[in-house]
């Protein structure tokens, strides 16, 4: 009738409460740097004003991640609604100790190279994108390690795979252009195979909200049955090729020594973890009946990861090539966490991925350093590096031991783990293979220290002969070079000294994900 009033009550499907300040800091990393990267557009020409913006809201990122992590660990799991709706209707974004340790972890790198980029970023590059394009990737970044509903986990995916691109041609070289191929290609098959078994995932359960897939994957009879196990084994193969995982790693190598070495550093650091973190999500926290079905072909991959990833860092000349293999050798020791699947294994994957963010970024940097210096990437035109700067030589010392897994340093904590994890499953293969791509990692870095810093000079010249050069892009004693470095060992030595603080976010993270509980109560109020 007109003029008749009918009371409605939304509060079954709409959050009617405040949402309270701190909680807005879930949703401060994206919106950062969206604007960031939108400011850094919009001045693209202003090259001398791009690094002062990026650095500015890298900062504040930094700042908001801190924010968030502190009150994910005193308050627990957090969650905010898109629109007022409630779950399942509306695009959730929950923060844990899992997602904000790495979404925390990884805004330091990005800052680390948004600072190493001011120096090793010419005008050009800068005009044409580099600091919109690093923010725009750490908006997808962001997002994924945040959301919560596994469809805009691959639409943030899309965020920072159209960002890496940019990033990746940056320079326009030719084998830049090779690399990207190679790069977008498996990339594009491993987004569509994403896609497909998120569509047969709705189909089945009718939600794409993780803590609500969660509750109804449980109520099944049978979590490895058919039509799920189909649905799982899609996600493995798109997530390990996003991984860089064995054998669908090949993009890796060949496009990460392609651009320039702050690039590749925050490529090194950030992008294969993202796809270890969807693993880790989906497999153990949505899929655990069909992780523990998997579990043999999970170890098998992983070992075959290590392996390749190791033996093939020994073969090669190069030491951007090198340090492309040395990530795949830690993205198969985080994969054998994945396959064990116990609350130890997990948390040492997490601690791996936390570690190698660190390591294999400042690796990166240090070998732009060394192209300084040396003229050089390829190992038989470097020499000398040691007399040139013994305090240099002694950082990569220090950053090659992390990543061979040698103590003291953050590297060893989930080594130990991992391989405790392993032995306890019954997995002796998998804490053998892990132990082994550490040595056989230790001697690659073995060959670049006894190449490049150990010898008196290049190949064909005498010992003692001074090669050390400084390039016209970034001056060898700028703070913009060295800082960045610093900052990653010290945190490299820290989390190697003081492993507590670490190991105790870390074991909230994993069985956060192991026993879902807290996570489900987060997103649906308790329910």
């Amino acid at each position: 009738m007109a003029g008749s009033s009918v009371s409605v009550d939304i509060s079954q499907a709409m959050a009617v409460a405040p949402v309270s300040a701190g909680d807005w800091l879930i949703v401060a990393p994206s919106i950062l740097t969206l604007l960031g990267g939108s400011l850094c557009l919009m001045t693209r020409k202003n090259t001398q004003a791009q690094p002062k913006i990026g650095l500015i809201f890298m900062v504040l990122l930094v700042a908001a991640n801190i924010g968030l992590l502190a009150r994910v660990l005193d308050k627990g799991v957090i969650t905010m609604v898109m629109g007022n709706w409630l779950p399942p209707f509306g695009i959730a974004f929950t923060a844990d100790a899992l997602g904000v340790t790495l979404s925390t972890i990884a805004s330091i790198v990005a800052l680390c190279a948004a600072l190493y980029g001011s120096a090793t970023i010419d005008n050009t590059g800068r005009r044409y994108g580099f600091y919109p394009f690093l923010l725009l990737l750490m908006t997808g970044v962001s997002g994924a390690f945040l959301t919560a509903d596994i469809f805009n986990l691959y639409v943030w995916f899309e965020v920072l795979l159209i960002s890496s691109y940019g990033l990746l041609v940056l320079g326009n070289d030719r084998p830049q252009l090779d690399g990207s191929v190679k790069y977008g290609i498996l990339n594009l098959i491993g987004t569509n195979l994403f896609l497909i078994a998120t569509g047969l995932l709705y189909g089945m359960f009718g939600t794409l909200n993780m803590a609500d897939l969660a509750t109804k994957v449980a109520a099944l009879e049978n979590g490895a049955s058919g039509t799920l196990a189909t649905i799982a084994a899609l996600y493995l193969l798109a997530f390990a090729m996003k991984a860089a995982a064995f054998p669908v790693n090949f993009w890796l190598p060949a496009s990460y020594h392609t651009p320039n070495i702050a690039v590749s550093a925050v490529f090194a650091g950030l992008l294969t973890k993202v796809g270890v973190y969807a693993l880790i999500r989906v497999f153990v926290l949505l899929l655990p009946g069909s992780r523990a079905y998997m579990a043999d072909l999970i170890a098998l991959v992983a070992m075959a990861t290590m392996m390749s990833g190791a033996m093939g860092a020994l073969a090669q000349g190069e030491v951007r090539r090198i340090l492309g293999y040395l990530v795949i050798a830690g993205i198969g020791s985080m994969l054998g966490g994945v396959a064990v699947g116990s609350t130890l294994a997990i948390s040492g994957a997490i601690f791996y991925a936390v570690h190698s963010i660190i390591v294999m970024t400042a690796l990166y940097m240090a070998a732009g350093v060394m192209m300084l210096m040396g003229g050089s990437y390829r190992l038989r035109e470097l020499g000398g590096l040691y007399q040139a700067s013994p305090a240099f030589a002694a950082v990569f010392l220090v950053l090659g031991f992390a990543v061979s897994g040698l103590p003291p340093f953050s590297g060893f904590w989930p080594k130990v783990m991992l391989v405790d994890a392993a032995l306890g499953d019954g997995r002796y293969w998998l804490a053998g293979v892990i132990l082994l791509s550490g040595f056989l990692t230790t001697l690659a870095i073995g060959r670049i220290w006894i190449f490049a810093f150990w010898r008196g000079g290049p190949e064909g010249t005498a010992d003692g002969t001074s090669t050390v050069r400084i390039s016209p892009i970034g001056q060898l004693g700028s703070a913009a070079l060295w800082l960045p470095i610093g900052i990653l060992t010290a945190l490299v030595v820290y989390f190697g000294l003081q492993p507590e603080w670490m190991l105790q976010v870390v074991s909230r993270g994993a069985s956060g994900v192991v026993e879902p509980l807290g996570y489900v109560r987060s997103v649906f109020g308790g329910l």
